[in-house]
């Protein structure tokens, strides 16, 4: 493998890992017995978290184009 997919692999799987524990950490403020919340506030924060998620995809699908400057 090369050094350049080697990184990339080490850094996904690390920060998946945390992306992932956060994500069960929100899920652990559904506990009513705990905490208190409104529908409005759940739906902020499933919006939130489905636009990063659209914006990652988006990264990652989007060809890169690098500016050639300015034409006429």
């Amino acid at each position: 493998m090369t050094q350049k997919r080697e990184k990339f692999r080490e850094l996904a799987e690390g920060r998946t890992t945390k992306a992932l524990d956060a994500i069960a950490r929100i899920g652990n403020l559904s506990n009513r017995q705990v905490y208190e919340y409104e529908d409005v506030e759940v739906k902020k924060i499933m919006r939130a978290l489905r636009d990063a998620v659209a914006e990652v995809e988006a990264r990652f699908e989007a060809p890169r184009t690098r500016k050639s400057g300015f034409k006429l």
